[in-house]
């Protein structure tokens, strides 16, 4: 690829920009001054102002979304999940796996293969999500059974799914009103636009936390705090590939 094209893939660089970095010496490959047109291979070594670039274009991340963040690649007001990740993301086309509303934290995915991300999202290859959440009221037993026969929740038509009781949360330690709070463990197959919390909704439970645990075969890592991503290991990504029949 030329030297030009991909430092406006890897910097938030225009391509004019690019050009002139490089003119002024900025741009060095294997230590030596090049050329806009220079060609450069994934072995080489390419330095900006005296930093070593990753010519990787293909990537692959783990984030633990906070709350109050947005799922989208920018927003004029409001702080977005590409905020979070390296300049060179958006450019290279690394995208979120689908999306977390804005309240919701956990695991989010970020690739830049978009057949990949197509068939994670896909509810025809029945991927499990994994939602640990916190409700307001005791949730009925007969909550449980509607979950796995899915159906209609209100306004939503849901595939059918897996409610799990976790215990009652004492209010105190999330700094909730008094009052009878539920952990719930549950899992879907499907992603529609928050769908965890409008089944619950109507099933009366308010949701008043949640966080995605797993998606796919990747469970989220602990060691990340809210906020942090990494990219993924080899084992991962050939996991996830495994889990949606790519070689």
């Amino acid at each position: 690829m030329r030297l030009d094209k991909l430092l406006s893939k890897l910097l938030p660089l225009s391509r004019v920009q690019a050009k002139k970095a490089i003119t002024l010496g900025q741009v060095l490959v294997n230590g030596q001054k090049a050329q806009p047109e220079t060609k450069v291979a994934q072995t080489d070594t390419v330095t900006h102002q005296g930093k070593t670039l990753n010519l990787c274009l293909e990537r692959h991340y783990m984030m633990n979304k906070p709350p109050g963040v947005l799922t989208a690649a920018r927003n004029k007001s409001q702080k977005t999940v590409l905020d979070l990740m390296p300049p060179e993301t958006a450019s290279l086309g690394c995208m979120p796996v689908g999306r977390l509303d804005k309240d919701t934290e956990g695991l989010l995915l970020f690739t830049t293969d978009g057949e990949l991300a197509h068939r994670l999202l896909s509810p025809k290859r029945l991927i499990p999500k994994v939602y640990k959440a916190v409700v307001k009221n005791e949730v009925k037993s007969d909550t449980v059974e509607q979950f796995a026969q899915g159906g209609m929740f209100g306004k939503l038509e849901a595939m059918p799914a897996k409610l799990e009781m976790l215990g009652t949360v004492d209010p105190s330690s999330m700094n909730l009103e008094p009052g009878e709070y539920t952990k719930v463990l549950v899992t879907v197959y499907e992603g529609q636009h928050r769908q965890v919390r409008r089944m619950l909704m109507a099933c009366d439970n308010e949701v008043l936390f949640l966080k995605r645990l797993s998606f796919g075969p990747l469970c989220l890592d602990d060691k990340l705090s809210p906020g942090e991503y990494r990219p993924l290991t080899d084992d991962e990504l050939s996991d996830l590939r495994k889990a949606v029949s790519i070689d």
